[in-house]
């Protein structure tokens, strides 16, 4: 008995920092953004294939009207697919699961149906990746609950930081090889200019010595 309670303190201070971990990528990234009367308020997050994306979103009136204006949402893709489109909408939710790796864009923009004409406040609640992951229907699922729960998601975690950490070496290494066939481009342009410019002196002088010559200058 007294081991078991010994192995499960272990457990738990071993876990513990990962448990602020988790905490810390269970918060979701929300934001309040101040959507103009006329114009559109945007706003993207730069994520890689295989991701899952989940955001609930509702607008609030800054001069407190009633009914509250309603308000459009459009969200695409890197590639320009559209993912979420609706219109005359108060609040909502989209979810998706990201197919390009690349900059998802969110935007809103207030509808036609603005009587008192003044910007709306627009709460959205964006979670990704292990965030958005809902955990309760895990445990129902799996039928774990307490530190089988928490070492459950720290494995998700886990493997969340792992993709993330392969999808910036993939990165690095793109704009690496950009970065050396932009530099081989640059090197090939100015060897290539550097033989334009001597060739070109190289006929200037023939044609100006047999120029003096025809003269009898020389």
């Amino acid at each position: 008995m007294m081991c078991d309670r010994a192995n499960m303190r272990r457990w738990v201070l071993l876990s513990l920092p990962l448990m602020v971990l988790v905490c810390l990528l269970r918060e979701g990234e929300a934001i309040w953004l101040t959507v103009p009367a006329s114009g559109t308020k945007c706003v993207s997050e730069e994520l890689h294939n295989n991701v899952v994306v989940l955001a609930d979103y509702f607008a609030i009136s800054d001069d407190h009207s009633n009914p509250i204006p309603t308000i459009s949402v459009k969200v695409t893709s890197p590639f320009g697919n559209n993912l979420h489109h609706k219109e005359n909408m108060t609040h909502g939710q989209f979810a998706f699961t990201t197919t390009e790796a690349g900059n998802y864009l969110a935007c809103f923009w207030v509808d036609g149906h603005n009587p008192g004409g003044g910007s709306l406040t627009v709460n959205l609640d964006w979670k990704t990746g292990i965030a958005a992951k809902d955990w309760e229907s895990v445990a129902r699922k799996e039928k774990i609950e307490g530190i089988e729960l928490e070492l459950r998601k720290l494995e998700g975690a886990v493997e969340a930081i792992h993709e993330n950490l392969i999808y910036l070496k993939s990165r690095e290494a793109e704009m690496r090889s950009v970065s050396e066939t932009t530099n081989t481009r640059v090197a090939s342009f100015s060897i290539a200019s550097l033989g334009v410019c001597i060739l070109a002196s190289v006929l200037q002088v023939l044609y100006l010595k047999r120029y003096f010559r025809k003269k009898k200058l020389i």
